[in-house]
Parts: structure tokens; sequence; C-alpha cells
């Protein structure tokens, strides 16, 4: 059976998944947005077969945008750029392009719905972070709240008391960091004193052929300005009056005590079964649990990304890509080429729909 077309939305991870794609075979279509096709189309243009480019992201639910990724037999890869800029209302409803993994859980990812990645992650088993309230803080919390004018980021402040919440509130309304608005909707939860760990997994549309999960490898964010801050030492930050940026703007490779990666290998187990649960059929595609590893051996995990996580750094540095490598006995460079090996088994047995929604 003919390859289908791999498609995606020029932002976010549109790189990885475009070398990915054309190493592994495939033809490719990439939609872009005016004024922002330049790094895909001029700089990239050997990753992309077809540039498509758009005044705005969401007009890709045209009809004759979509006839045309029907005509190139696309199998979207979904990423956040695509949740956040066409919107979840569309893509359950509207956009009528097979989307590789399960399209009714990239919704999950927002905070603040009835089922929301609190709800799923709380239904599944994993340990997450305690909520309260502002009125509420009596300990050292992280304010999670929607960075004003842009949709893709979230701004984050701290606190450790309902007095600081304020006084930090206003000091980031003040500055145009966040609105009001934004802010009656933030989440507060106790913020764990604890290293980092973002566990990135491939869970298999084919599980008959690869098992139903691989672990990938660990990452880490670079955040401005916080990661700025602390390069400084502590007698210098004490001089500096600002609230720190936590807006993604890097990743760096990670590992962990060999000893402690049963904890991510549970929780990443937990979740699969909660999925098939309460948003079947099941979880298909890459995913990460952003956690951190406690003194008491727990992985208390704060964030899911039910989608490619967009973390190119995972294959070059991650001893992970080794160990696939010798479980498909061919060299796997990016945890993105186990979709595309899921896509290309799928395609082969003419089963796209078991990896498709």
């Amino acid at each position: 059976m003919r390859k289908p077309t791999i498609g995606m939305i020029g932002s976010h991870s549109a790189e990885e998944i475009g070398v990915s794609a054309k190493s592994n075979g495939f033809s490719t279509v990439i939609v872009c947005q005016k004024g922002r096709e330049k790094f895909y189309a001029h700089y990239n243009k050997h990753l992309y077969d077809e540039v498509i480019v758009l005044d705005k992201f969401s007009d890709l639910i045209q009809p004759e945008i979509q006839e045309r990724l029907k005509e190139l037999d696309v199998v979207w890869i979904p990423n956040r750029s695509f949740s956040v800029y066409v919107g979840y209302d569309l893509i359950e409803n509207d956009f009528d392009i097979p989307i590789y993994g399960n399209r009714g859980i990239l919704r999950v990812e927002e905070r603040g719905f009835p089922r929301d990645q609190y709800w799923l992650l709380k239904e599944s088993g994993i340990r997450i972070p305690r909520s309260l309230k502002p009125d509420q803080i009596d300990t050292l919390v992280i304010v999670k709240v929607q960075q004003k004018e842009k949709p893709l980021e979230r701004a984050f402040f701290y606190a450790n008391s309902p007095e600081d919440y304020e006084q930090n509130a206003s000091s980031m309304i003040q500055n145009g960091r966040i609105s009001e608005a934004d802010l009656k909707n933030a989440t507060v939860e106790e913020f764990i004193i604890a290293p980092r760990f973002n566990a990135n997994f491939q869970a298999y549309g084919i599980d008959d052929k690869f098992g139903d999960l691989d672990f990938v490898g660990f990452e880490d964010r670079i955040q401005t300005s916080l990661t700025g801050l602390l390069n400084l030492p502590a007698s210098e930050q004490m001089k500096l009056n600002i609230v720190p940026m936590n807006e993604e703007v890097g990743h760096k490779g990670i590992t962990m005590r060999e000893s402690k990666k049963p904890l991510v290998y549970q929780a990443a187990e937990n979740l699969l079964e909660g999925v098939k649960k309460h948003f079947p059929p099941k979880m298909i595609g890459l995913f990460s649990l952003q956690g951190a590893l406690t003194e008491e051996s727990e992985f208390v995990v704060f964030d899911l990304s039910p989608r490619v996580p967009g973390a190119p750094c995972v294959g070059p540095t991650s001893p992970e890509m080794r160990r696939i490598s010798l479980k498909m006995n061919r060299t796997i460079q990016s945890p993105i080429d186990l979709c595309m090996i899921d896509i290309e088994q799928a395609a082969d047995e003419g089963r796209l729909e078991d990896i498709t929604t």
C-alpha cells in the first residue's frame, strides 16, 4: 500500500517532524501562516514537498484546503500549535483529515475543562500536586496563568501566602504580562521542591507489532527569564526586583538514575489505562509526563502533553534511542521516527484506521 503524506502545522515541532518523515521515506506537506513561513519554505524547503501558506492557521479548516490535503492522502501529526491556533472545537468537529493519534484527548491538555489533564491524571492514579485557592495558600505555590496576547504560552509566578499572591499578581497585571480575566482562570498548585524530569513516551497504534509503549528519554526546559536569573549568583539575584517569566524557549537532555525509572514507567502505564477507559480508543503516538522526582521517590506529575512534545534534544541526548534501535533492528535517531514506523506499518497492513482518529 502507498505511504500516506505526512502533514503538519508550520510551528512548534514541524522541523523535527519534517526531518523524521523525510528520513523515513514519506512525502510531506506543511501549512504555514503568512509572515511565519520563511523558516520552513526557505531555510528548510528540502523537508517539505508542498508548502501551503494561509492568512491564519485556523483557515486550515476551509473546504478547499482540506480537499487538497485529501488529494495528498494526508495523515496529520498534531502538535501544540495545531491545538492552540486551530482550536479544539474545529479539530474535533470540522477537521476531516485523519489525525495520527487520538484527537479526542488533545483538549485534555488545557486546564479548566470538566475532564482536563488534572482530572485524567487523578483518575489514572497518578500523583499530582495539591491544588489550592488563593486564600488557602499555606506553602510555596506556583501560579499558572495564560500569558497576555500569547495564546501558546503560560505565565508563571510564585507565592507563599495570600498576601504574596496578591502582590505578585498585581505586579504582573501592571506590567502587562497577564490580564485580570485570565488570572481568574489560573491554576494554583503546590510547588514540588525536587528536580524536574519531562518523561517522553511513544504509545503504538500497532501494538501487536511493537508492544504498547516505549520510553524514549528525559529532557528539561530552558525558560526566559527564569533560566537567566538562575545563572546569577544568589547575591546578584537579590538585587533584582523582577517577577521571572517561565516562557519555554529551549530544551536540554537529562538522565535519571536507573533505579528510579520504574516510577515513570508505572505512571505512563497508568495513564494508558486511564485513556482507554475515559478517552477511547486509546493513547496513540508521542506524549510526555512533566514531573518532579521527590526525596520520597515519588514521581509527581504536573503537566501532561498528549501529543508530539516538541523536544528535539531527546533524540541525540537520550541513551534510550540506542535501546530502541536494538529493539527495532534499525537506527532510531528521533522519537518521531517511532511515529513514522507506526504509520508505515499500519499503511503496509492496510490498518491506518487503527492508528488514526
